[in-house]
């Protein structure tokens, strides 16, 4: 099902970690012509704007875990408007914010679409617990909110009893990954789950990558799509106003392919762009190519082609009118 209709959503938030400026990700990725490049589509589109966080005054730390309560509210206000854009029939895009945001995102999604698959396009697993995370940083730690096999392994996290685990690790693929902590890393081992690394994507090229992905989510049926795409997966050198960049990322080819390839399947129900943050690009150019790009990441997977026009021309215009023609 091509989008027929694609709605807009902002979530200006930043306590998934510690560094200021990725809650204004969502204005500078609208500054950057975001909604101007929408338009250029067949379907229609639907700003609903950005959501309104509280952050709370009293929000001790639990388990070395920041802002829980701050976090955990935000992704419930943020997982009902989600689950209600998507029953109410538009493909949505959610605009971050930091990554943390995606325990919201995917479980709103998850409420209208259970039977959803995650495509996760980072440079990092974001799949630690509270008691494997060398930071607190709830950015990185969404996945494990989301994974049944992970239930015994998760606290019970003040801000958090609104949700509990629906996604099954063979219905994650991770792209991209180049900065693993340890506990992760057993994770993605014990847990089976199926992940391309740079390396991978070295040694097979990505549009084997995008192959294996596929055949692994889709192969036993056809199923709604949540990409979460983390602008820290591109190389630095493209996206350098993120918070935690690591060098040797995917080339803007590579991340175009992956969003390409996504559109292809016509199953694309909801999208994350997450962690572009303002703040942390050394000059307004750094800035302006980072969120340029995130665009960019965004109309692929909506259906921009690298080949030409989406609308056909039904006549091209002649070169030379009649009269000269009859000469």
């Amino acid at each position: 099902f091509f989008a027929q209709s694609v709605a807009v959503l902002g979530a200006p938030f930043s306590k998934g970690q510690k560094k200021r400026g990725v809650e204004h990700g969502p204005k500078v990725i609208r500054d950057a012509g975001l909604m101007e490049r929408l338009s250029n589509f067949d379907f229609s589109v639907h700003d609903f704007g950005d959501l309104n966080f509280q952050h709370l005054e009293e929000d001790e730390p639990y388990m070395d875990v920041k802002f829980p309560r701050t976090v955990g509210a935000a992704n419930k206000k943020l997982s009902g408007a989600v689950r209600n854009a998507v029953s109410a029939g538009h493909t949505l895009l959610m605009l971050g914010g930091d990554h943390s945001l995606a325990i919201g995102s995917v479980s709103g999604h998850a409420q209208h679409c259970p039977d959803l698959c995650l495509i996760w396009v980072d440079a990092h697993a974001d799949i630690n617990t509270p008691m494997t995370s060398p930071s607190g940083n709830l950015h990185g730690q969404p996945v494990a909110f989301m994974l049944k096999e992970l239930q015994d392994k998760m606290p019970d996290i003040p801000g958090f009893s609104w949700t509990k685990p629906f996604l099954s690790s063979r219905d994650l693929v991770y792209i991209g990954l180049r900065d693993v902590d340890p506990g992760e890393y057993q994770f993605l081992k014990s847990l089976g789950i199926q992940y391309f690394t740079m390396r991978d994507i070295d040694r097979l090229g990505i549009q084997r990558v995008m192959e294996v992905t596929f055949d692994h989510l889709l192969a036993r049926k056809q199923r709604p799509i949540h990409l979460s795409f983390d602008i820290d997966a591109f190389d630095p050198s493209l996206a350098p106003a993120t918070g935690t960049p690591v060098n040797g990322g995917l080339t803007y080819r590579e991340g175009i392919y992956i969003a390409e390839e996504i559109h292809n399947t016509g199953l694309l129900s909801v999208m994350d762009l997450v962690e572009v943050n303002p703040d942390l690009g050394a000059s307004p150019e750094a800035v302006e190519a980072t969120a340029t790009l995130a665009v960019d990441v965004i109309a692929s997977s909506l259906g921009q082609t690298r080949e030409g026009a989406h609308t056909s021309m039904d006549e091209i215009p002649p070169g030379k009118n009649d009269t000269e023609l009859r000469l």
